[in-house]
This record gives structure tokens, sequence and C-alpha cells, in this order.
């Protein structure tokens, strides 16, 4: 994300695709794609392109997963309530994926224009010490060959980095840096951002020619035979091998339940990964009141709350959408949205002065936390666990796949390395289905 706290480095249709007209040379057996974001699609397309029948089962009643615009407040307040930035642009496919399909793309970088504390503006010397502890955490997080939190690798560089650490890992992780491994951290790739307006529209209709089975949950998964035996609220289905591209946070749910239970490898590296509560509470704004724009990004800051960085009319629309992480998000979400839109007003309030009066006319809270689908907003791996992505990608019995963003490696929490990893795992499917 291009602003500094926010940069991960700096801070459809129905049925089953077996329907579908098929190769002469298809393989026998259906495989079943447990989840309809990135990685499931990715995942189905490739099988699509090889000819091999399957069937993508998704529990929402829509496609993309935590890739999703959401109108709630109007047409005209689009507002991405997860992904919303391409990451590493460089190598990331959703690079030209956006480019092809027109859509619209910021590549601003920056520190937020305003810096809020306790509700009053930021003396100069509190924002030069809040500069001075970001300038000094690259090294401070650089390799030590061990595998310690955030925290711990921040704390030798004083209260200024421990703090800058802090809003580095809610404001771009969704959690705490204790819970953060930094190994992890340092392994995710960097590179360029590109802001889109709608990433959540784009992979959308990137996909849209993929059947979905939706609002179809998965309750269960049967590996005991040669098979799987795919349990959903629409009856069960056999198929040969199932892609479960299911966020941490639902898998670690025991529900789908996965029978027999998975082996000690699998269990260990999912006991190594978490999710993270990155949480946005958008804002509608009465344009006549405020221009969002002019006012700038800003940061508020508040003793014993959550910091929120507010973007302000992003694209142009007339929002102010607030961004923040950790454990005072996951109350945030537990409060639920009349609590959230509450707290996010009195913080612009803070940021508008006399201009907030009455400018708010709706909010959203997009609570990933409390979000049954998701249970959490993105994987995190925990200090000494930093092997766990790796070790989740091996095939369970040569016939269970996972896939997603947490097993990314360097791509991991986006959409870019969910997307590859779900073309990962199919091309692995492929390789052990009979030709």
């Amino acid at each position: 994300m291009p602003d500094l706290l926010l940069n991960r480095r700096t801070l459809l249709g129905l049925g089953l695709a077996a329907a579908l007209p098929r190769p002469a040379r298809a393989r026998d057996g259906l495989v079943a794609v447990i989840g309809a974001g990135a990685a499931g699609l990715a995942a189905a397309e490739i099988l699509r392109q090889a000819g091999q029948p399957f069937v993508i089962l998704e529990a929402r009643g829509r496609i993309g997963g935590r890739a999703h615009t959401d109108r709630s407040l109007g047409p005209d307040c689009p507002f991405d309530a997860g992904a919303q930035y391409i990451h590493w642009a460089e190598r990331n496919p959703w690079s030209s994926i956006a480019r092809r399909a027109g859509a619209r793309i910021n590549d601003r970088e920056g520190w937020a224009r305003n810096l809020v504390i306790d509700g009053r503006p930021a003396t100069e010397a509190e924002r030069a010490a809040r500069r001075a502890g970001f300038s000094g955490l690259d090294d401070l997080l650089a390799p030590k060959g061990r595998d310690e939190s955030l925290a711990a690798e921040a704390a030798p560089g004083g209260p200024a980095a421990v703090n800058a650490a802090a809003g580095l890992s809610r404001l771009s992780l969704g959690e705490d840096p204790a819970r953060v491994s930094a190994a992890d951290y340092d392994r995710l790739w960097s590179g360029s951002d590109l802001w889109v307006d709608g990433y959540g529209d784009l992979v959308a209709r990137h996909f849209a020619h993929l059947p979905v089975r939706l609002s179809c949950a998965v309750t269960g998964l049967d590996w005991s035979g040669r098979g799987v035996r795919v349990a959903t609220q629409q009856g069960a289905i056999e198929a040969v091998a199932a892609i479960v591209t299911l966020p941490v946070g639902v898998l670690k749910s025991g529900n789908p339940r996965i029978t027999p239970a998975l082996p000690d490898p699998a269990r260990t590296a999912l006991d190594g990964l978490s999710m993270g509560a990155y949480t946005k509470i958008a804002l509608r704004l009465d344009p006549t009141k405020v221009d969002a724009a002019a006012v700038g990004d800003a940061v508020t800051l508040a003793t014993g709350g959550p910091t929120l960085y507010l973007e302000m009319g992003p694209f142009g629309y007339p929002l102010a959408v607030a961004n923040l992480g950790g454990d005072l998000a996951r109350e945030v979400c537990r409060a639920g949205e009349a609590a959230a839109v509450a707290l996010a007003t009195a913080r612009l309030a803070s940021v508008l002065g006399a201009k907030a009066a009455g400018a708010v006319t709706g909010g959203r809270l997009a609570g990933w936390w409390t979000d049954p689908h998701a249970l959490g907003s993105y994987s995190i791996v925990a200090p000494g666990h930093a092997e766990a992505r790796d070790a989740l990608q091996r095939p369970v019995g040569e016939r269970l796949f996972f896939a997603g963003e947490a097993l990314a490696g360097g791509g991991a929490m986006t959409v870019g390395g969910a997307t590859l990893d779900g073309e990962r795992a199919a091309r692995e499917v492929l390789k052990r289905l009979p030709a």
C-alpha cells in the first residue's frame, strides 16, 4: 500500500464445470475446488484450460472472497472492503490484468498529510519523532538468522522504533507486532504498489466465465477412501481430489470437519499460522460540507485506543475510509457496525474540526475478524514458525491440496499471491491424476 503506514514493505453462475464442453483427452473424475476467492478461481481456470472436470463450491453468495468492492453506501461511493492494492506490481499478475481491463490505477506514495494525537494536531516535534522511528526500522528488522517477533527485533531501537513497528504491523499486516514472525515479514516480496479503483470488481469480472455453486458451504471433507467425499449444504460430491482454498481462520475453526484428521505436519503448519484483523470503516461524506480529497489522509492516535489511518476521498469518491488492525481492531469488530462508525466519525471530527458537523451521512464496517467465511483478514506467521507456509503446501494423501494467500511465500497476504498459489495447486493436482 503506497502510504508509509500501509505499505506492506514500508509501512457467476451456478452448476458444475463438468457440464462445460470438455476436450477428448480430459482426465476422468471430478476435482472439487473449495472456495471461490482468488486462489480457488485461479485454480479452477488452470483445470478448465487442461480440460479437467471440476466444481467450485463457495459459501458466500458472490465470488472474490476477501477481494470485494462494497457498494452498500451507494453506487457513487464504492470502496474495497478487502484488498485494494496490487503489491509488488513488477511481478504481480494482476498488474497486466488491471491494465488490460482499463481499471483506474493510482500509484501515489507518501506520508499522511495530517497527524492527530488524542484529538489535537500533533506538534512538529511529535511528527519528527514519528518519522525518526520509521526511518531506522528497516535496519532493525533486517535478517538476523533467528525467528523472533517484530516487537523483539524493534526493541533495541527504543520507544520510537517500537511505536513504529506497532504502526507498521497493525496498519500493514493487521496484527500486533509481538505475534508476527520477523523472518516471515522479511520474506515478503517488495516492489511498487498500485492502488486499484474496484479491485474486488476486477477479480469478479476476470473470473466471471467460471461456473460456481454459490451459497454452498462445505461442511465436511472425508479423504479416508481413494478420493475425497465433499459434504455440502446442497448434498455430497465425490471427487478424485480437492483443492482447499479456505482462509486459515476457517480451517482452524474445525468447520468443515476433515476426516481423518490432518497428519501432524499439516496440523503443525496450521498451528504456526493465524489470522490478522485488518479492518476498514467507510464513512460516506456530504460533499457540500467537506472536500475529502482537499483535507488529505490522516493518522489519528488515541491513548488506549486504536490507531486509525483515514484515507480521504479515494479516487474522488465522497468517502473517508478508516483502516485499523490488531487486538483493538478485533474489539471494534466485536462491538459491531454502529459502534465502529461512531468511533471513525469521532476520529474524523478530530481531523476536520468544525467542518465535521453533519458531514457523515452513512457508514459501513468491513469487519473480517467477525465474518464467518473469513474469521480474519489475512494470514500471519507466528514467531518461530517461519516454515509454516511452505509446509502446508504439501499434499495430504495425494488428494487434499491446500492453496491460498497463506501458502504463497513471499506473495502471502495478497490477491496476487493467492492467484499464483491457486495455479500452483491446480498444476500439482494435474500432475498426480492419470492422463
